[in-house]
């Protein structure tokens, strides 16, 4: 498997109230190219320090984060970052939004137009393109800021929890939608999550992170049938996996992972 993420020995350490806290130690992880990873953990292991560290957000105390075998300096437009919060622009339309980063970066009217629709239409907001996010759904938007990502064109596509603040149905209808968009376009994906269901549904592999400091402890191979349907969601073998990332989540000892 070829890179495209190499986190390599990454450590984080924070000054909470005076007070020195070690959000992530020594970190090793690859993530191949066109891989769909998802990372999942118990609260406050670190999983969005390692992604925003990824995206340049974050600089780590120790080692570093490659990506194509560079050095991760900053922010760039070779990674598409999506957060929870829907960060779309109130008073621009949905393909004004969409067409925000191809503007910044000085492409053509018409290629802007011509990305902007395509993405739209396959993130299924063709017939809202000229609608405001205040008059969207809540996963209306989540796919507006998904459309939004895809369009400047990035290899890779970090989501640090994008559904999380969804209901139920929603959560899963854009599952699907993502999964979809993801087979058309192909990006490495890095997926953060704190449901186990989600992670296992969406990933070829699950990386299963430990706590105090954060840490990985298990990654897990999703060996189940593509595309992902319904009955994928429901047979005993995801039921398996689902358990084993579960029981790797929330049965660790304190000491399991810790580094040697």
């Amino acid at each position: 498997m070829n890179a495209k993420i190499s986190f390599r020995g990454v450590s984080c350490r924070f000054d909470v109230a005076g007070t020195g806290f070690q959000a992530l130690d020594r970190v090793d992880l690859d993530i191949g190219d066109r891989e769909f990873v998802t990372v999942v953990g118990p609260s406050g292991c670190g999983k969005s320090t390692l992604l925003n560290i990824a995206a340049g957000l974050v600089e780590p105390t120790a080692g570093q984060v490659l990506v194509d075998e560079r050095p991760v300096a900053g922010p760039g437009p070779d990674r598409g970052v999506i957060f929870q919060q829907y960060a779309l622009f109130p008073w621009l339309t949905v393909r004004q939004n969409v067409e925000f980063g191809l503007r910044l970066a000085k492409v053509g009217r018409a290629e802007r137009r011509r990305r902007a629709e395509y993405f739209i239409g396959l993130v299924g907001l063709g017939e809202f393109a000229d609608a405001l996010p205040k008059t969207l759904s809540g996963g209306m938007r989540q796919r507006c800021a998904v459309a939004r990502a895809y369009a400047v064109n990035p290899s890779i596509l970090l989501m640090d929890e994008p559904f999380g603040a969804l209901d139920a149905l929603t959560r899963v209808q854009l599952q699907d939608q993502l999964l979809r968009t993801w087979r058309a376009e192909q990006r490495t994906v890095m997926f953060i999550t704190h449901d186990v269901d989600e992670a296992v549904y969406l990933a070829g592999r699950v990386v299963v992170m430990a706590a105090w400091p954060g840490r990985i402890h298990q990654t897990i191979d999703v060996d189940l049938p593509t595309p992902r349907t319904e009955e994928v969601r429901l047979s005993p073998q995801f039921a398996a996996i689902r358990n084993r990332v579960w029981h790797a989540v929330y049965h660790q000892r304190p000491e399991e992972g810790l580094p040697k």
